[in-house]
């Protein structure tokens, strides 16, 4: 087979722009079961762990999707696998508006984060058709992807919710997700052409747990991984009290809460898709999350020390910004740390270690939430974060 062969196309000009509203969509479907949770309890009677395992499913469906998915990616190429992950996600959003009691619900969250963890095969396609000197911009618009589509979701799915209607409110915002995730699909279809190379897709890959192996085998990933988990452990632990923080701290209703989450979803967006790309070109990686992570830790410190309400937003506000600035410069470092042929698993590894995180985070935060305090999970997060940056930030090239 001669290179013309094997090489692939040209990547259209509006792939990565499609696979940005991939990315969004996929946002919006994960929040517009937020403001549903709470109808879940009472439609199903359901306790309130079992509506929070929910959450935990949904993390831990994403920790082996990416893992499966990414490798995937690798060996088939990047193309079928966003096709074919959309489109279950689509499927799973169906059987929870369907759901017949919590147990369905439970499980159909679980398939439903497998098939949401694609997002290293959507940055696998970045880095594959992306320059280097790009790289971290363009991974900052997934992140900036992702805030707007958080903020949209849960807007989104509190308008439709008709919770006067029993089980069957669940069904206008869940089904208007899945249609949101077939017309991504459609999308990606029409535009995105495959980057992997045949002949690269062809190779013999290990296994998901043996390539995860092989990827916490190389000590530079395996410090870069050290660091997502730790930083998405705290930032975790500190978003899944916060509703509770504000009602307890701050006498916060819904309303409140969600204008909140919209404000840092706005600055998340924003700091990912300008900031981010900006400070590398200007500082550097290594440089950029050092400098992130360290103002997340400090402002989660302040935090904790109960602030007047406007200055407790704030600081929200700017911790959100300080460690979304540093995720798409650790994904760059990432990939380039990882062999060529293994971009999609290695990515994957790491996203499946933030998922990883995203069960650990919360379950530490609710037992310092009740048993120690309300402050407690902040100080968690804050002490988290630092131990990130210096895995990440001060780690030394090969």
């Amino acid at each position: 087979m001669s290179s013309a062969e094997s090489a692939p196309p040209p990547p259209s000009a509006l792939a990565v722009p499609v696979l940005m509203g991939v990315v969004f969509l996929s946002l919006i479907g994960f929040g517009v079961v937020i403001p549903l949770l709470p109808f879940y309890a009472t439609v199903f009677d359901a306790t309130p762990w079992q509506v929070t395992l929910m959450f935990a499913v949904f993390a831990a469906g994403q920790f082996f999707g990416e893992l499966i998915w990414g490798r995937l990616s690798d060996k088939i190429g990047r193309k079928p696998v966003i096709l074919g992950t959309i489109l279950m996600a689509a499927l799973g959003y169906v059987a929870l508006a369907f759901a017949p009691n919590i147990w369905f619900a439970i499980a159909a969250r679980a398939v439903a984060g497998v098939f949401s963890g694609n997002i290293s095969t959507i940055q696998g396609y970045i880095v594959d058709v992306t320059p280097q000197e790009k790289l971290a911009g363009r991974l900052g618009l997934i992140g900036s992807a992702f805030g707007i589509g958080f903020v949209v979701g849960p807007l989104l799915g509190g308008l439709m919710a008709r919770p006067e209607l029993g089980a069957a409110g669940f069904q206008p915002p869940l089904l208007t997700a899945a249609a949101l995730c077939v017309a991504g699909a459609v999308g990606a279809a029409v535009f995105v052409r495959e980057s992997r190379s045949r002949a690269a897709a062809s190779a013999r890959r290990p296994g998901p747990l043996q390539a995860l192996a092989q990827t916490i085998g190389d000590p530079t990933l395996r410090r870069l991984m050290a660091g997502t988990f730790l930083s998405f452990a705290g930032f975790s632990a500190m978003w899944s009290i916060f509703g509770l923080w504000g009602a307890a701290e701050y006498g916060w209703g819904p309303k409140m809460i969600g204008f909140v989450m919209a404000l840092t979803g706005v600055a998340a967006a924003t700091s990912q898709g300008l900031l981010s790309g900006w400070a590398v070109r200007r500082i550097g990686e290594r440089p950029t999350v050092l400098i992130g992570l360290s103002v997340t830790s400090a402002f989660l410190f302040l935090e904790a020390l109960r602030p007047p309400v406007i200055i407790a937003i704030i600081l929200m506000i700017v911790l959100v910004i300080g460690h979304t600035t540093s995720q798409p410069a650790t994904s760059a470092l990432i990939s380039r740390a990882a062999p060529s042929d293994r971009q999609g698993e290695t990515l994957g590894a790491n996203n499946a270690s933030s998922a990883a995180a995203r069960v650990l985070g919360p379950v530490m935060a609710g037992f310092l939430f009740s048993g120690v305090g309300t402050w407690a999970p902040f100080v968690l997060a804050g002490i988290l974060m630092v131990p990130a940056a210096i895995l990440i930030g001060l780690q030394g090239r090969r």
